[in-house]
């Protein structure tokens, strides 16, 4: 029989975004929790390189910051993004906004500052917190784990009631929990990397380039984008194949800084004097993967759950990455709440988040074609223009598919669900057009009317 004081006790493995966002809220509910972190603590090492270091935050990642009282301090820090600013290869700039107007924007928010003031908002809820500590194994039937810490190699035996996974698409956890049961992963690589780059501030401090904006150079099968962090530097990530028998740059033919610095001068000849590093951190920094993971199942009765990217990483072209993992922590949080067994809790837990991780990750991959592929193509501008008007129109039927996911809380199931028939919509009526001149409103009217209810929290 399970103690009422075990019950309560939970051991979150993570101590990054999501875990520390869940070991306040739990600790809140009057849960003693303990999280374990492979890395040490960036408050005193600072924060470990060649992860994204800055993250677009969105009113999903915003809810859960306030369900936590950490908004206020994170949003102090935050960058402003109106839209995407798209730099065309001769040079001139395009502002696409996200929303109608700056109460819909989208916030740069740097990794390592979120972090460090969850973590602090953790150990003061009551939460126990300890570094260099890399999970080995796991003992499921006797309630033993073993974390390794690898400055000395030793190891660190724990009794646990209950695992949390918050460890990342790596996860160690999740790893134990598929050794003891299959759980159905596959994982979808793209043929794309990435690889991270830095615009340093201006000599007198300040942004050499527009500060509020995503900006994007779209150069069709690749692509080079920018966000802003609060001190003045942009993060700049280049997306590339991994190889080509086409021409096509790639990582295969871009084989050092002296290729990198002729593929900028060439493709990107306005962000090259932005980037005076671009040689050594080309050869400094590895490529990124890019990859998708699926699970048939994230939790193992009472004993371990998974959320996140533990559980559904994703492709970062939506930027829900952080977001939905932070939606994840909320329902899971509510849901530990409401059920007096965990095992229920945790299966609840899956029920409700898995249809909406499925389809976040069906929508980041789609995000990608229209960002290198189609945010200069006229067919799209102009459904994009047929988009503005009938949500002026319509406001609480047709929604547009960026703000049902990035300005409102309607569920990513959801939102894909009514983005493809507003799809189907915009394409059916844009069709030969390259103007909206003449086109039947009354009609497009009554189809927009049979084919879209209303949207709750529209309008």
């Amino acid at each position: 029989m399970v103690s009422e004081r075990d019950r309560r006790q939970v051991t979150i493995v993570g101590a990054g975004l999501a875990g520390a966002l869940l070991a306040i809220l739990l600790s809140r509910q009057g849960w003693q929790v303990t999280l374990y972190e492979r890395r040490g603590d960036p408050r005193i090492k600072g924060y470990e390189r060649g992860r994204s270091i800055n993250l677009a935050l969105a009113e999903r990642g915003r809810n859960a910051l306030r369900a936590a009282d950490a908004e206020a301090a994170v949003m102090a820090k935050a960058v402003m993004m109106r839209g995407r600013m798209i730099h065309a290869l001769d040079g001139s700039r395009e502002l696409q906004r996200y929303g109608r107007d700056d109460s819909e924007v989208i916030w740069s928010v740097h990794r390592a500052d979120l972090n460090i003031i969850l973590l602090d908002l953790a150990e003061r809820a009551g939460a126990a917190i300890h570094f260099y500590r890399r999970l080995h194994t796991v003992d499921f039937d006797a309630g033993y784990a073993r974390f390794i810490d690898d400055r000395d190699d030793q190891p660190h035996d724990i009794r646990f009631s209950s695992l949390i996974g918050a460890d990342g698409a790596g996860s160690a956890l999740r790893a134990a929990m598929q050794r003891r049961a299959p759980f159905g992963e596959t994982s979808e690589f793209l043929d794309h990397s990435y690889k991270e780059l830095e615009i340093p501030p201006a000599a007198g401090g300040g942004f050499l380039i527009e500060p509020n904006a995503l900006h994007i150079w779209p150069r069709g099968r690749y692509m080079c984008i920018a966000l802003p962090n609060d001190e003045g530097t942009f993060t700049v990530t280049l997306f590339l194949p991994n190889s080509s028998d086409d021409g096509t740059p790639s990582f295969a033919s871009i084989n050092s800084g002296k290729d990198a610095h002729a593929l900028f001068a060439r493709d990107f000849p306005d962000a090259l004097p932005l980037i005076p590093r671009l040689k050594q951190d080309w050869e400094e920094h590895p490529p990124g993967l890019l990859g998708t993971l699926y699970l048939e199942r994230w939790h193992l009765s009472r004993r371990a759950v998974l959320l996140g990217d533990a559980a559904h990483a994703m492709v970062p072209f939506h930027g829900q990455g952080m977001n939905c993992a932070f939606e994840d922590s909320v329902a899971l949080a509510r849901l530990m709440q409401k059920h007096d067994d965990l095992a229920d809790a945790f299966a609840a837990f899956e029920a409700e988040r898995k249809p909406d991780a499925l389809a976040i990750q069906q929508m980041a991959l789609e995000n990608y074609i229209e960002m290198r592929d189609r945010v200069d193509d006229p067919d799209f501008l102009l459904q994009r223009q047929l988009e503005r008007e009938l949500q002026q129109r319509h406001p609480t039927r047709f929604v547009p598919h960026y703000t049902m996911v990035t300005f409102m809380l309607t569920p990513y199931a959801t939102a894909l669900q009514r983005s493809e028939v507003q799809r189907e919509i915009l394409v059916e009526a844009t069709a030969g057009r390259s103007t909206l001149d003449g086109l039947d409103w009354q009609a497009l009217e009554r189809v927009v009317h049979e084919r879209l209810p209303p949207l709750e929290g529209a309008g």
